[in-house]
């Protein structure tokens, strides 16, 4: 028996362990009908009947496609039926392997998502956040922006202030040379 093991990146691939396992499996069915000197016994009578159904549904199946329609098919003899047997076996069994390596991945990329999901809306609420904070800060530097006055009214209140210290010195007399050394200190 030659049995070719493939390498991949990812390892050895697992075409040899279903040669290994169908070579298994048709060596027990074939020392099991040895033993019982018939293959139709107990429970692997179940299984021959199981697999005389298959043959049949198979060949039937092929010989429409083909276009023989009405022909008859040989039932199976016990060789071939544990032949049979362990190819189905095999199938199922790689069948049965990718179906869950199918599930998990859809579970681990549904887990994936679901986490990165729930960090986009963390990361969503925190600029939320930070916003509101920024708005806040935005309206208290508003308030104390309409709080002081213009530069424009500044300059109106020093021009009101002197003339009201003009009228005051004309009123009282004084001399105009000290409220101007006032004046342009303030300045």
């Amino acid at each position: 028996m030659n049995i070719h093991y493939y390498r991949t990146e990812s390892g050895f691939s697992i075409t040899p362990a279903l040669v290994f396992k169908t070579q298994v499996l048709r060596t027990f069915l074939h020392k099991a009908a040895a033993r019982q000197g018939s293959f139709c016994s107990g429970s692997t009578c179940q299984l021959w009947s199981y697999l005389q159904v298959y043959h049949w549904v198979e060949m039937r199946t092929k010989m429409r496609i083909m276009g023989f329609r009405g022909t008859v098919i040989k039932p199976l003899n016990e060789a071939a039926a544990a032949d049979l047997g362990a190819e189905l076996l095999g199938e199922a069994t790689i069948f049965i392997v990718g179906g869950g390596c199918m599930v998990l991945e859809y579970w681990r990329h549904q887990t994936n998502q679901r986490h990165k999901e729930e960090e986009q809306r963390a990361a969503w609420d925190a600029l939320q956040d930070e916003v509101g904070r920024l708005a806040l800060a935005f309206e208290a530097l508003q308030a104390q922006m309409q709080a002081t006055p213009p530069p424009g009214a500044l300059e109106e209140l020093r021009a009101q202030m002197q003339e009201v210290r003009a009228q005051l010195r004309a009123r009282d007399g004084d001399a105009p040379s000290a409220p101007q050394a006032v004046s342009t200190s303030e300045k």
